[in-house]
Parts: C-alpha cells; structure tokens; sequence
C-alpha cells in the first residue's frame, strides 16, 4: 500500500508499477493481461518523471506528454468504495486510456467520461461488453468496433 496513492483517492492504493503476485496476474482474463502490461511501465515511468519534473520547468513535449497520461491513468485507477466495475467495463476503460483516447479529455472529467462511455457502449453496442465478457479476449475486429464507437 502506498500512503501517497491512497491520498489521492486511488483505492486499492497499491502502485501497479511492482510486480503483483503471480496467482493475482493468472486470475485475469487475457484483455485485462494484455491492457495492464503497457499501463504498469507507463504508470512507473509516470512517477519517475513526476518527481523528476518538480525540479525543473522546462519539459519537451514527449515528457509533458507522459505526464499527462500518467495522470489519466491515476484517475481510472481511483474507483468508488463498494462500487465494484464488472472486467467488462474495467477492459473498455483499459482499452481507451492504453489507446490515447483520453488524451483531450480534461483529468477532472475522467469519471464522468468512464460512465458515460459505459453506458453508451451498454445503450448502442452491447454486443461489445458481450464479446468481452464471453471470450475474455480483444479480437482485431472488436478494437476496430470499440474504436468505432468511441468515434
């Protein structure tokens, strides 16, 4: 547990840039494996470059970058108490932070935009969630429809 993630609302507030047990890593579904992998180096560079960034004012824009979807991924990981996300929707969210769809979205507006994707997603494209839920996996032709319907 890491006391500077828990005070900023990241629950459970355990740093995905360490490695988790490998019973933990074998219990998820291969999207969810596929989607994290990238997001726990990249959360790890994220801190690192934070830190680093406090000392100094003059960033290029790949280090501005970095930064900015570090922060994007703190707010997916802060999730509301006793409020469980079904994978489904966890691999959604996943996908669109992992493929910079987040990127223009303002970090104070990242839950809403996760709700209301969702519930899109459950409104037009329900088949999505489904395909998800049932094979576990992001087939080519399913990222190309989760692409699609992220517009």
């Amino acid at each position: 547990m890491e006391a500077d993630l828990f005070n900023h609302g990241v629950r459970p507030a355990i740093n995905p840039g360490f490695s988790v047990s490998r019973v933990g890593g074998s219990a998820q579904i291969p999207a969810m494996k596929n989607l994290a992998g990238p997001l726990r180096i990249e959360f790890a560079q994220y801190k690192e470059l934070a830190a680093f960034s406090q000392f100094g004012s003059d960033l290029n824009q790949d280090t501005l970058d970095r930064l900015n979807h570090g922060e994007r991924i703190m707010e997916v990981l802060k999730q509301p108490q006793y409020k469980p996300m079904p994978v489904e929707d966890q691999v959604l969210i996943l996908y669109a932070l992992n493929n910079r769809h987040l990127v223009n979205i303002d970090v104070g507006r990242i839950l809403k935009f996760q709700k209301d994707f969702i519930k899109y997603v459950g409104t037009h494209a329900a088949h999505i969630k489904e395909e998800i839920r049932e094979s576990g996996k992001i087939s080519e032709k399913l990222a190309e429809n989760i692409d699609a319907v992220k517009g």
